[in-house]
């Protein structure tokens, strides 16, 4: 059976709990004005309890009006730097160290992202911790999910655990809304919605109905 064609905006307002996914589709360096994006998402987000999961590593973000305590980053930040020789568990923060060099070793700082050589994981570690015991009060609770963008490039991060996470709460409802890699799966097809279009379009455009 097919999901209701109910409109998201009837979901929105009776969900308990509201899980975000943000992958490739944002990207600020793909997406001139992304700040207008996050802005329209953190408009329809208003007064609801949410929380954001992004694979994007820009920080763009954490520049928006969105609650920084309400987002993980697990793939990493770029602005945050990190030993390149991973000498240290330390990571700092933009303009921290000036001259951009390692105070332990010598070594280049690199961004703290999962593209390092050896990307240390502990910067996002207390928010992924946040993270699960938010995820583990949306059971069998009314659930909105939310998945922007999102491809095939890490999708044990966002993807496949998102699809788990509505075949498991039967009370929760999915869009998932990608350009060209919207599809669902079989297992979670009468209560999720692929969506053909560009996530950071579709946004906008739910925004402007409020």
């Amino acid at each position: 059976m097919e999901l209701e064609k109910k409109d998201v905006w009837e979901y929105l307002a009776g969900a308990k709990k509201v899980l975000v996914g943000i992958g490739g589709e944002w990207r600020a360096d793909r997406v001139p004005g992304i700040a207008g994006a996050y802005e329209a998402l953190a408009g329809i987000l208003a007064g609801k309890d949410y929380f954001i999961v992004t694979t994007n590593t820009d920080a763009a973000i954490y520049d928006s009006p969105l609650d920084p305590e309400k987002i993980v980053a697990p793939c990493g930040n770029e602005t945050w730097r990190q030993c390149s020789r991973a000498c240290t568990k330390d990571i700092w923060e933009p303009g921290e160290i000036p001259d951009d060099i390692c105070p332990h070793c010598g070594a280049p700082l690199t961004g703290n992202t999962r593209e390092a050589e050896t990307y240390i994981e502990e910067g996002y570690l207390p928010q992924w911790q946040k993270y699960t015991a938010w995820l583990a009060m949306t059971m069998n609770r009314e659930l909105l999910v939310l998945e922007l963008g999102e491809g095939f490039k890490v999708p044990t991060v966002i993807r496949w655990p998102f699809e788990k996470t509505v075949y498991f709460n039967r009370k929760s409802r999915m869009y998932r809304v990608h350009q060209t890699l919207s599809q669902v799966t079989e297992e979670i097809g009468d209560r999720a919605e692929a969506v053909g279009e560009n996530s950071v379009d579709w946004i906008k455009r739910l925004e402007n109905m409020l």
